[in-house]
């Protein structure tokens, strides 16, 4: 594990300290859970990305012949 320094302003850090000790926990814990969550969406964003783009690639659909104009859609 990596140490991290972090600058913060001094009332958002009382705040934060309250919050954590409601919590129960520390702000290191709060922000190690916090960037794990992020690093965590991050990649699961990314395999569902991953994953789309294949499905696109090998999917059997197939796109008609376009018989119409785009002013057809449009008409009244």
């Amino acid at each position: 594990m990596k140490n991290l320094t972090l600058a913060v302003e001094e009332e958002i850090l009382e705040s934060v300290r309250k919050v954590a000790a409601n919590r129960g926990t520390t702000i290191n814990a709060m922000v190690r859970e916090h960037l794990t969550r992020i690093a965590t969406e991050d990649d699961k964003a990314a395999r569902a990305r991953e994953r789309l783009l294949e499905l696109s690639r090998t999917s059997p659909a197939e796109v008609g012949k376009i018989t119409w104009k785009r002013d057809d859609l449009y008409e009244r």
